[in-house]
């Protein structure tokens, strides 16, 4: 009997409809159960458009409330990515908005391709647009689909220049940053602060992004707005940098590095006395020959930097650094081009790349020797560790030998030292010397047995007594990229002959001439001109260490505007501030041991140098230079220094001054580096007296204006800014080598 397949065939499709039918059934029970609530937000994301609010960075002012960094609203054209995913559409509408933008496509594309910008915001194509094109182009949304205006900040630098390696610039969220600012909830194109204050009080300047959200029809026009979220702004800061003195220290270093230029070094002297010839060779230098047919070298004077100090508090006036840049460069979207045209990199092996570094701040980021402006340090540390009095007589005979086997000094090991040589060509001899009179004169054999002494005593003994003045570590002022100095061991010594700083056929172990070296502020040693004006503020305050401030004060956002150009800080709220000193550590320091220094520091500048037993007089390293100096309008104290330049060529000599005054109205400290510009007394000796003659009020400093427009046709980083009337520098002497 036949099978009636009809019945087997509707008894299939019955069951496979009944599966199908109960597996639909399933889905539409999942769909309008587990996943109801986001498929209802996909349906809402559809209707919607989000759009974020850029929060106001915080503003910058100085000490008295100048403005230095502000913002100016801007208009941002973007364009929805979702509408120039596929390449057609997107060269279509770049196209179109190339000509009423005036940006290239190419440019426009590359901002996609850049991986700078979000993907969950739209792409900004165009930054600080004309309202009136911004409006033309939204009232076209069928020929730009996707493309309008976002209200965007950007950064404003009313004094720019000045100040500029201490406020800063922003820009773009680099690679290397961009995990731990995503991390923070940063977006991935926004700018942030990259150098100075920008960068360091980037959490307190940034603020909060708002949000709002806008349903839209299916042209994407906006029917009403659904919620909004406020952007929180940034916390405005106020500096401690007065931008009067700012100017002023700006100017006198330019004008003082420019003079040097024009100047050439005179010395003809030995090397060392027991040079056969006595003479430099001329080889291979650039000299030139004046009237009387005597050759001469000017100073390289590349670079250098100024540093103005509050001593009892701590506080920076004025922190100058040349070269310099304008911060206003990095607020018109630089090109790569015309970045390597301002900020060129020298070449790796060129010897003098290091002069023409421009984004550096060489006030706390310089690594020098500091000379004789070393030496108080060196003396209160032999005091306090026993190895002299300052009473005690030591008979400066114009070097020192050094305390060891003969047999050495024969097998080639340095044993003698000499003094600083005088305009003779020969070593300075003193005679019978005090600490007090050592100093006035910068004895240098005088502190070559105190770095023999030390090191007899203890390998580091100098080394951690100079710990103290926060030599060798870092001052923790508000800024990035601090040096944090070095102090000489044997670790260190080590270091430096593996990264082959150091020949490699140096001893990998502190040595006793090491130390000598060190003791004249020479050798393995660095420190910053900020940590040197740091111990000085030491000494003058009677041995309190502290921190070093650039910010004196964060206020909530918003303070309102005061006269033009300044915020009404007294209408500001204050949240924190930073006026009271912020100690680091109180340092012993007796009267017997504090005012021998201060001593010999005031007859650097007031006089009163030392007879040798030949009857001649040696004055001290600044008497000549203080002579017209109007010591009852600030009184000061201050110490010369030279550091010795590369292969002992006086020519390549930097020159360091470190002052502080006596007037607790004006408790200044000044210290002055400028690279490669010959003896202390010479160089920064009469940018430190006029600095001085600024804060005692026998100099007047112009009042700040704001500046002219960026002239972004210009190849340089900053225009030459000097002193209208630098005869406050003049410096008319012979002049006494420390």
């Amino acid at each position: 009997m036949a099978v009636d397949k009809r019945a087997v065939r509707l008894g299939a499709l019955a069951l496979v409809s009944v599966v199908l039918l109960g597996a639909v059934g399933v889905r539409l029970w999942f769909l309008q159960t587990v996943q109801r609530a986001s498929l209802q937000a996909e349906v809402q994301s559809s209707s919607t458009r989000t759009q974020f609010l850029v929060g106001e960075r915080g503003r910058i002012f100085d000490s008295l409330g100048r403005i230095v960094a502000d913002n100016r609203r801007v208009l941002t054209v973007t364009i929805d990515r979702s509408i120039i995913r596929k390449e057609k559409n997107r060269t279509t509408l770049f196209t179109r908005l190339s000509g009423i933008l005036n940006v290239p496509v190419e440019t426009m594309e590359a901002r996609w391709k850049s991986g700078q910008y979000s993907n969950y915001l739209p792409l900004p194509v165009a930054d600080d647009v004309a309202e009136d094109v911004v409006l033309q182009i939204e009232s076209r949304s069928e020929d730009f689909p996707g493309v309008r205006g976002d209200e965007d900040w950007a950064r404003v630098y009313p004094y720019a220049p000045l100040a500029s390696h201490v406020i800063g610039y922003l820009g773009l969220i680099l690679k290397s940053q961009a995990v731990d600012y995503k991390a923070q909830g940063y977006l991935s194109n926004e700018t942030v602060g990259q150098f100075g204050v920008e960068k360091n009080m980037e959490s307190v300047l940034h603020g909060s992004w708002g949000k709002v959200v806008y349903e839209v029809d299916s042209a994407n026009h906006v029917i009403r707005e659904v919620s909004r979220i406020d952007p929180v702004p940034g916390k405005d800061v106020q500096l401690t940098i007065d931008m009067k003195v700012q100017q002023f220290a700006e100017r006198l270093l330019e004008s003082e590095l420019r003079a040097r230029r024009q100047t050439a070094d005179p010395s003809l002297m030995a090397k060392n006395p027991k040079d056969k010839d006595g003479k430099y060779k001329f080889v291979g230098e650039n000299w030139y020959v004046d009237s009387t047919g005597q050759q001469y070298l000017p100073y390289p004077a590349p670079a250098g930097s100024l540093v103005v100090q509050d001593h009892e508090s701590g506080q920076i006036v004025a922190m100058a650094s040349y070269p310099t840049f304008d911060n206003r460069w990095f607020t018109i979207g630089l090109t790569g081009a015309k970045f390597k045209q301002l900020f060129p990199t020298p070449e790796p092996t060129d010897p003098n790349r290091a002069d023409k570094s421009i984004l550096v701040n060489r006030a706390i980021q310089g690594q020098y020797n500091l000379g004789s402006t070393f030496k108080p340090f060196v003396a209160y540390s032999a005091v306090m560790a026993g190895v002299i009095t300052p009473q005690e007589v030591y008979n400066d005979t114009g070097s020192y030998k050094l305390n060891i086997d003969t047999s050495k000094c024969n097998a080639g090991v340095r044993c003698e030292y000499f003094n600083a040589l005088n305009p003779q060509g020969s070593p300075s001899r003193y005679g019978p010397v005090r600490l007090e009179d050592a100093l006035a004169v910068s004895s240098d054999a005088y502190f070559y047995r105190l770095g023999e002494k030390t090191f007899e005593k203890g390998r580091t003994l100098l080394g951690d007594e100079l710990k103290s003045f926060g030599f060798g570590s870092k001052t923790g002022i508000d800024l990035p990229f601090e040096f944090a100095g070095r102090i000489p061991t044997s670790e260190l010594k080590k270091q430096l002959i593996e990264r082959h700083v150091l020949r490699v056929d140096e001893v990998p172990t502190l040595l006793v001439g090491d130390n000598v070296q060190l003791a004249i502020g020479q050798g393995l040693f660095a420190a910053s001109p900020l940590q040197l004006a740091n111990a000085y503020s030491t000494l003058a305050n009677g041995g309190f260490l502290n921190r070093p401030h650039v910010v004196k004060a964060i206020y909530q956002g918003g303070v309102p505007d005061g006269y033009p150009g300044s915020a009404n800080l007294a209408k500001g709220t204050l949240m924190t501030s930073y006026e009271k000193p912020e100690l680091i550590q109180q340092i012993d320091l007796p009267a017997d041991v504090g005012l021998p220094i201060i001593q010999g520091l005031i007859r650097v500048i007031r006089g009163r140098g030392v007879t040798d037993p030949t009857g001649f007089y040696h004055s001290t390293t600044g008497e000549q230079l203080f002579k017209s100096y109007p010591y009852n309008d600030l009184k000061i104290a201050g110490k010369t220094g030279t550091a010795q330049g590369s292969a002992s060529k006086p020519w390549y000599d930097s020159s360091v001054f470190a002052g502080v005054s006596l007037d607790n109205a004006k408790p200044y400290t000044v210290v002055a580096y400028l690279e490669k510009s010959g003896y202390g007394s010479q160089a920064a000796g009469p940018a430190v007296k006029c600095m001085f003659q600024a804060l005692g009020g026998s100099v007047t400093m112009d009042e700040v204006t704001i500046s002219d427009p960026l002239d972004q046709s210009s190849s340089v980083a900053a225009p030459s800014n000097v002193l209208p009337d630098a005869s406050c520098l003049q410096n008319i002497y012979t002049p006494i080598r420390d």
